[in-house]
């Protein structure tokens, strides 16, 4: 029989729940607005990597020869120069840092200790880090620490649980940050750098070299599904939210998550920069995702077996409503066995969370359920989840 394998997050977790090796949390926390960024903002949060964009596209060129023709498609980027290992440590280095999670603990008496660490990458000159979501997940205080072993303390502008990000921010400014390169140009083969800190602060600002090794890897995690970048660079506890960086000292990946188990090696998860950005974006300017659809219920699954057992319809059985949420002003209550989403089968959370997927915040659908044996249908507009 094979070696059973086991995804694990590479933040370190502290010695009160031990050891180097984890599983990552995904529990969904509330965001903490940074006291800069406003949720009732209408403005559009201004990301370098879309001033860069626009910076290039505004850049006139001397008309010659060669650019009066069109030019054929080349696969080599001219406007770019490849960098060495050393250059792109050099380059990408100082703009990675290490974060400290730390928690209260106690009753009458409460005292704050250090409950897990992992690395952040600068994304702005102010102070902007984005990280993984589980590195700083239950912090009651983040501390940024950087390559100098200078320390500052962090406020966390949003975090997201269904895609592992989270942005935080420190007041300071002039800062070293790395440019966000284009994941979608990405080819298996190529080089990747990885840049972190394993196993904590004593081997901060770590650089490991592999390749791409693999797009488009789909990895389960609890009930999350993540689409991510595999690299044989190694990553370990603690590269959880540091940079995967191109040839060209560009961040293609942020580092999340890698498969152990005894004789296995290599095999280390980043999520793609392109699908980070969007997300990175909405945490910098709402604090949150907009736009996400929330239908309000918490759900079971009623397998056929469970449906033969309780005379049951199979579909998700309705556990929990949110008050006041979408499901609840529609007329769903506890207890009803949710069917069909929009005159679609639904047997479990995950095809009914995959329908719910397909619209957004604001739009109304139909979900019939099986209330005590009579089928009922409602018309729900769905709410944002924030």
């Amino acid at each position: 029989k094979g070696l059973p394998l086991n995804y694990i997050t590479v933040s370190i977790i502290s010695a009160i729940i031990g050891g180097l090796i984890f599983s990552s949390t995904f529990a969904f926390i509330n965001p903490i607005l940074n006291k800069d960024v406003s949720s009732n903002t209408t403005e559009v949060a201004s990301v370098p990597w879309e001033n860069k964009e626009n910076q290039d596209k505004n850049v006139q060129k001397e008309p010659n020869e060669s650019n009066m023709v069109t030019p054929k498609p080349v696969k080599q980027n001219l406007e770019k120069k490849e960098l060495s290992v050393p250059e792109i440590a050099k380059k990408v280095g100082p703009a990675v840092v290490g974060i400290v999670n730390k928690t209260q603990i106690g009753g009458f008496i409460r005292q704050t200790v250090e409950q897990g660490s992992g690395s952040g990458i600068l994304i702005s000159p102010d102070g902007y880090i984005v990280t993984n979501n589980h590195v700083v997940d239950g912090a009651t205080d983040v501390t940024v620490i950087f390559s100098n072993g200078k320390k500052y303390e962090a406020k966390l502008v949003g975090k997201d649980a269904k895609t592992d990000l989270a942005v935080i921010k420190i007041d300071a400014n002039n800062l070293p940050y790395a440019n966000l390169g284009d994941s979608s140009s990405l080819e298996v083969g190529e080089l990747a750098v990885a840049i972190g800190n394993p196993l904590g602060q004593e081997f901060a600002g770590s650089v490991t070299v592999g390749v791409i090794s693999a797009l488009n890897r789909t990895i389960k995690i609890e009930d999350k599904e993540l689409t991510l970048i595999q690299t044989d660079a190694a990553i370990n506890p603690g590269n959880s939210g540091g940079a995967l960086v191109n040839s060209y000292g560009e961040v293609i990946g942020i580092n999340t998550i890698k498969m152990a188990a005894a004789g296995v090696e290599g095999l280390g998860f980043a999520i793609p920069i392109n699908e980070a950005k969007p997300i990175i974006k909405d945490l910098m300017t709402h604090g949150y995702v907009k736009g996400r659809p929330l239908i309000g219920i918490a759900g079971r699954n009623i397998t056929p077996e469970i449906a033969a057992m309780y005379d049951l319809p199979v579909g998700v059985y309705v556990v929990q409503v949110t008050e006041f949420g979408a499901a609840e002003r529609a007329g769903i209550r506890t207890g009803d066995v949710i069917v069909k989403f929009n005159g679609k089968l639904v047997k479990t959370m995950e095809e009914l969370n995959a329908l719910k997927e397909q619209h957004k915040a604001g739009d109304v659908v139909e979900i019939t359920v099986n209330r005590q044996g009579e089928v009922k249908t409602f018309k729900v507009t769905l709410d944002e989840d924030k």
